[in-house]
Order: C-alpha cells, then sequence, then structure tokens
C-alpha cells in the first residue's frame, strides 16, 4: 500500500485546523471551569439535555450527539449527577438503556453560564470571521461530519465513538 502523503498546501491546512481546533477548545474550558467547574465536554452534555424534550435523553442518544465514547459520557454524567446537575434514570420504554434527565439545578447553572460561554465562543472564533467564512466553517465541518458518519454506518462498527466500548457493554 503506497501512502498518500500530505501535499505542502494540506500539511499547511491540517496543523492550522490543529492549531484552532486546539486553542478554542482550550479557551472555552478555561472560560467553563472558571464560570462553572466544569469542563467544556460536562457544559456540552447539559445543553444538549435543556435542548431535548422532557430535559433528558437515553445515553445512547447522548453519546451520539456529545461524539464520545459510552464509557466516556458514563463517567460524565456520573460526575454531573454527584454534583446534582443530572439524574440517570432506567429508560421507560427499553429496560437495558438508562435516560439522562437534566435537573432544575442543572438548568440553573447553564443559564447561569451560557452568557458567558457564547461570549467565550464569539471572541476566539466568530468574531475573526467574515459571514462568508462563517457559511464556509459551517459547511466545511458539515461535510466532515457526514463524510465520517457515513463510514461509520455499517452495522455493528466501532467507527464512531458513541459505538465503541472499552468494555462489556454499559446499559444505555
Amino acid at each position: 500500500m503506497t501512502t498518500r502523503w500530505l501535499t505542502p498546501k494540506e500539511q499547511r491546512a491540517w496543523r492550522a485546523y490543529i492549531a484552532a481546533t486546539h486553542l478554542v477548545e482550550d479557551a472555552l474550558d478555561r472560560q467553563l471551569q472558571q464560570d462553572a467547574g466544569m469542563p467544556h465536554l460536562y457544559y456540552s452534555i447539559l445543553a444538549n439535555l435543556s435542548e431535548s424534550p422532557g430535559r433528558q435523553l437515553r445515553m445512547t442518544d447522548l453519546a451520539e450527539r456529545t461524539k464520545i465514547t459510552r464509557s466516556r459520557l458514563t463517567y460524565a454524567v456520573t460526575r454531573l449527577a454527584k454534583d446534582g446537575l443530572v439524574r440517570r434514570e432506567d429508560c421507560r420504554w427499553d429496560k437495558r438503556g438508562s435516560v439522562a434527565a437534566l435537573t432544575d439545578e442543572g438548568m440553573a447553572v447553564l443559564e447561569r453560564t451560557a452568557p458567558g460561554h457564547v461570549g467565550r465562543v464569539r471572541a476566539a472564533l466568530f468574531d475573526h470571521l467574515t459571514e462568508e467564512q462563517v457559511g464556509q466553517l459551517e459547511e466545511i465541518c458539515a461535510g466532515i461530519t457526514r463524510a465520517m458518519e457515513t463510514e461509520g454506518s455499517r452495522p455493528a462498527s466501532d467507527d464512531v465513538p458513541w459505538r465503541r466500548r472499552s468494555a462489556p457493554p454499559p446499559c444505555g
């Protein structure tokens, strides 16, 4: 098999992407640690639950939305539950699964933290882009996401994070 090395232009784009994503994620993590004592991932879990009917999601659906492994989600939800921000419940429609539900306290933390988070997202990313670049960014990222999810759509595939299992299958 012949390696298709990156062209100089692709190498520059790749390194720019890596630098930008690391810097943006670091800025968001620092802001959320300061304002809410939580990493960006935990905030994303709360935000996804707040946007769902009844402020709850089945754990497998939440893993898919946050693009993380089930074991990482289980750990995060356990920590959030310990802080009283979410509840973990048995799934009423599927006895094998479980549901994460946003508590009123979790919603209050989210509402209190959201303005600072949005301000940091804007300052770290969108304030540096033109309207046209925002559209291009969306198009590029959506295209990458579609391609990666389609690759992982084969039955029983472990190509996407939310289908990976590092241990025996969890309940969710």
